[in-house]
């Protein structure tokens, strides 16, 4: 399956979450291509729009190789071979440097504003697509940490072998393609996929937070 844009996979995905609606769940978007499909699913479904900021450590030789992620306040996750043979400190200061730079993240976003409270609630993962999956996993462990009732993961693709291993994390995985021959990367599911800005990403933010303001005061 392939997607024409963002606005698209967010359009067909909101169609699949409908059913979600009435239980009045929070939608947690992976900035920062997430944030695109994650403000479509909040206004189809008129539920708060969050983030959930995950941060990939890679290799020391190779900084582009992802050996774990970590999210804002769920452990780490990764490849455990590889976790094993870094440096503990070098490894422990990667970690303190992520939170950081999370931590920096949400106050560029939200402005310092603290999560939004998913206790008891159904909380919705959204995101672009998935490659490896270890950003996803992080942000899943994240949430859990926050004990909501359940957590669904909603997104356009994802390699079969990583929804195997997601769906024994969380209570449902909502995915429009579970690619049996994945094409290496999420960006060859689109037929544009550009990179979203920070700037993007908090005009979607509040843009969605005002139309929530202005239907909660007419009623």
């Amino acid at each position: 399956m392939d997607f024409r844009d963002r606005e698209d996979a967010g359009r067909r995905l909101a169609e699949q979450l409908t059913r979600f609606r009435d239980e009045a769940p929070v939608i947690l978007a992976l900035p920062r291509g997430g944030v695109v499909l994650g403000a479509i699913v909040a206004d189809r479904l008129d539920a708060p729009l969050d983030l959930v900021i995950t941060r990939k450590i890679g290799h020391p030789q190779a900084p582009e190789y992802a050996i774990a992620a970590i999210g804002e306040h769920g452990g780490l996750i990764g490849n455990e071979a590889e976790l094993a043979a870094v440096d503990n400190a070098w490894l422990a200061a990667r970690i303190d440097d992520e939170r950081r730079e999370a931590a920096r993240r949400r106050d560029v976003y939200l402005g310092g504003r603290a999560p939004y409270p998913v206790r008891g609630k159904t909380a919705i993962l959204v995101d672009d697509g998935v490659a490896t999956g270890l950003t996803l996993r992080a942000a899943i462990r994240d949430v859990r940490e926050r004990r909501p009732h359940r957590i669904v993961v909603a997104v356009p693709v994802i390699p079969r072998e990583v929804a195997t291993v997601v769906q024994q994390e969380v209570e449902d995985l909502v995915a429009l393609e579970v690619s049996a021959a994945y094409r290496g990367a999420v960006g060859m599911y689109y037929e544009e996929f550009a990179p979203v800005e920070d700037d993007e990403v908090v005009r979607l933010i509040h843009a969605h937070a005002q139309v929530r303001e202005r239907a909660q005061a007419s009623v």
